[in-house]
């Protein structure tokens, strides 16, 4: 099995609990191992695309055959709703979907591969064979992919595009914990003005409080700061996880220009950070710079991946500060550029310091509580006098 798992695969357990209240232990892989769909020991595909002898081989090599054009288009069109219409998953309400009218519950197209992951086959086989889901978690095993960060016996979320409005259906009539990306806002310390003006709003956020306004009801600061001061603008955000400090405009043209100061990169910024302790030692240097070309997961929002021909360039200065005798690191990040998570995916990234943040639950483990990764300080030109201002938290 590790042989054939060398190129690294997302494996699955589920605890079931027998009509007789007997526990047991289910295990899934995601996709195909080896070109197999079907491994001992593994629950089997919710449908079985691999059978050589199937209408799915026989009309793909049909397809293969045609020369390029709309109709070869249309038929492999047909041919991938075929597939999706043989996907049929349930719930623990007894409700049955094919894959293709879950999605459409939503306004969606599935993407080609949903169904094949881990969570979903380990749910069909429980409700196929009369067991109630207990727990379930995917975890990585193997090599990390190119363009991901996974590290091997650490357990991920399931993926949002493919996974997720498939596994909102089949988890339908279970009693689950509510998902901690839409959790709601837990800081344990309101905002902290540290700077106030006609102009300008300069603040520290807490951990765990979004910047602006999100998919949940959470308060946001920018809803906070108008409670309190009337008109605000966004000039730029932190993830709801990162605590530090932010500017916002108290009218339109200072939000104009402090925009264009963050979209030239005039702003100057330094971020605390503490590293996990890693499995192997950290054999980078005291400072250095990271540049890696990041562009969004499709399929599995948030996430951010390294893309070499797609990606834009993200790069960032580092200085270790201070290695613990604990095997965690101290490290001190000054970003030159600013895409969406790369400071995370920088230290997490086995190209980058191969280290995740501490208690990234996206890019690492959530063990470490919050996650530790603060906006130190801010330098910029004032929108309306041309000062510079300097702001540390």
């Amino acid at each position: 099995m590790a042989n054939l798992l060398k190129g690294g695969k997302m494996l699955g357990v589920l605890k079931v609990e027998d009509e007789e209240g007997r526990e047991d232990y289910l295990y899934a892989f995601s996709g195909t191992v080896g070109g197999r769909a079907t491994l001992p020991g593994f629950v089997p595909p919710i449908y079985d695309l691999t059978a050589p002898e199937g209408y799915f081989r026989q009309r793909e090599a049909e397809i293969s055959a045609m020369p390029a054009g709309p109709e070869r288009a249309a038929a492999s069109a047909e041919l991938q709703t075929w597939i999706f219409d043989q996907y049929r998953v349930s719930n623990a309400r007894g409700e049955t979907l094919t894959i293709r009218e879950v999605f459409a519950r939503r306004g969606l197209i599935p993407p080609g591969g949903t169904g094949d992951c881990a969570a979903p086959k380990l749910l069909q086989y429980a409700y196929s064979h009369h067991l109630t889901p207990i727990a379930m978690g995917e975890f990585w095993y193997g090599a990390s992919p190119a363009s991901e960060v996974r590290e091997q016996g650490r357990f991920y979320p399931s993926c949002t595009g493919k996974c997720g409005p498939l596994l909102s259906f089949m988890l339908e009539g279970l009693d689950v914990e509510p998902n901690p990306l839409d959790r709601e806002f837990t800081a344990d310390s309101e905002p902290r003005i540290l700077h106030e003006d006609a102009d300008i709003l300069v603040v520290s956020k807490p951990a765990g409080m979004l910047s602006v306004p999100g998919r949940t009801r959470a308060k946001s600061l920018l809803d906070w700061l108008r409670e309190r001061f009337g008109e605000v603008h966004s000039c730029h955000r932190l993830d709801m996880d990162t605590s530090g400090v932010m500017v916002f405009a108290r009218n339109l043209a200072a939000k104009s220009e402090l925009e264009r100061q963050f979209a030239e990169r005039e702003v100057a910024k330094t971020y605390r950070a503490r590293l996990a302790a890693g499995s192997q030692p950290f054999a980078h240097a005291r400072k250095g710079t990271i540049a890696l070309p990041l562009c969004l997961d499709y399929y599995d929002r948030p996430r951010q991946m390294v893309d070499r021909e797609h990606g834009k360039l993200a790069v960032t200065e580092y200085e270790v500060l201070e290695q613990l005798p604990d095997g965690e690191i101290d490290i001190r990040f000054t970003p030159k550029t600013g895409r969406t998570h790369q400071l995370r995916v920088h230290a997490a990234h086995a190209d980058g310091l191969g280290r995740p943040i501490k208690g990234d639950r996206l890019y690492g483990s959530a063990d470490g509580g919050r996650l530790w990764l603060h906006a130190e300080s801010l330098r910029f030109r004032h929108p309306v006098t041309g000062e510079i201002l300097y702001f540390e938290a």
